[in-house]
């Protein structure tokens, strides 16, 4: 499969899990004081990882414009009015999350300045995709918190209670859902019945 047609593939499938997980409600759990903890990152988490920066952008901007429809749609918490009223604060933190985690995963997996041809061990893909999901995880908690904390929506006394359990949660939870989805998926890109979307032409 061509390689342009892949990511297409991809970011497709990963935004329209974006869409179920959040009409449905499985992608949200939520707290008191309006907030939530959310694990709809993790799509805009995986597209990063398996297909690069510009996939997890697209997947990512489509996680913010769905947060601000979804939103003006609802309108049921502070943090509804807040991105109704000031939609940046939905969209640009979502938009940073893939390119930090294709960069953390790169860095770490040596893509950046292995420019050997050779695989590196099981253990450095493991610890790169651990951790680029927690990077991008709390890309979004911090930004979001924080815009809400710097435009006086929510004072500092209930944030950082809020991002002390949303952060390490959500982290947490997108690192186990990420590890496992990428594993599976290299492990069938390099298995014999490897599925359609990872083969290549």
């Amino acid at each position: 499969m061509n390689n342009i047609v892949k990511k297409i593939a991809v970011a497709g499938v990963l935004s329209s899990s974006v869409i179920v997980l959040g009409t449905t409600g499985i992608g949200f759990i939520l707290l008191p004081f309006g907030a939530a903890i959310t694990i709809l990152q993790v799509p805009v988490i995986i597209g990063a990882i398996l297909e690069g920066p510009f996939v997890g952008l697209f997947i990512g901007v489509l996680f913010g414009i769905f947060s601000i429809v979804q939103s003006a749609i609802i309108a049921a918490s502070p943090v509804d009015m807040a991105f109704m009223t000031y939609p940046f604060i939905a969209l640009i933190p979502r938009m940073f999350i893939g390119p930090a985690t294709w960069f953390s995963y790169a860095l770490i997996s040596g893509q950046l300045w292995n420019k050997k041809e050779r695989k590196p061990p099981v253990i450095i893909i493991s610890t790169a995709i651990i951790i680029a999901a927690i990077v991008g995880s709390l890309v979004n908690t911090v930004m979001v918190l924080g815009g809400l904390g710097l435009l006086k929506i929510f004072p500092w006394e209930v944030i950082f209670p809020i991002a002390a359990l949303n952060g390490p949660v959500e982290a947490a939870s997108s690192a186990l859902i990420t590890f496992t989805v990428v594993s599976l998926w290299k492990n069938l890109h390099l298995g014999r019945g490897r599925s359609k979307l990872s083969k290549e032409e």
